[in-house]
């Protein structure tokens, strides 16, 4: 459990051989690192309905992801959960899962997304551009802060509004 008790998940997903589509594995790895009491960190390609068992264990989940068109250097924001209206082995949407978990195990979990902004996709190589790692080391300056003294709902303001972290600093 964090300090306040918190149960956190962070879920980096993305496909680290498509260059830019990897910065959300890349922030998962590197929170991993600094092994946060409270917080439990998973990586992989993309969202499965799976990952609803594993978000209803916590309080809180972040989706973490790259975002192709999305402000610089990243936007975290709430997200809701969605009844999930079909299922397929690809492109479950955060929201969808997030839905999966208070439908089928009661969780009342509430669900973030950060968006690191990404440049480059249409190659094959497990490395992200120069603009990229920089928006990453902000992401993850943002994200530590975050996950040590729990302000999510402070920094992300309701679901129904524009994000309002934007690579902003946190005030306290």
């Amino acid at each position: 459990m964090s300090q306040n008790g918190t149960k956190i998940l962070l879920i980096g997903f993305g496909n680290p051989g498509r260059l830019d589509d990897g910065l959300g594995p890349a922030l998962a790895e590197a929170v991993a690192k600094l092994e946060i009491p409270g917080v439990t960190v998973d990586a992989d390609y993309q969202l499965t309905v799976e990952d609803a068992a594993e978000v209803a264990r916590h309080d809180v989940v972040i989706f973490a992801d790259a975002d192709v068109s999305g402000p610089e250097p990243f936007a975290f924001r709430r997200i809701e959960p969605v009844p999930a209206v079909s299922f397929s082995s690809h492109s479950v949407q955060p929201s969808a899962v997030l839905g999966l978990a208070h439908e089928l195990f009661g969780a009342r979990t509430k669900g973030y997304l950060l968006g690191m902004r990404g440049y480059a996709f249409n190659a094959f190589d497990e490395t992200l551009s120069e603009k990229a790692r920089a928006n990453l080391v902000e992401a993850l300056r943002f994200i530590t802060q975050v996950l040590r003294d729990g302000r999510f709902r402070e920094v992300a303001g309701n679901p129904d509004e524009a994000p309002v972290a934007i690579g902003a600093p946190m005030t306290r």
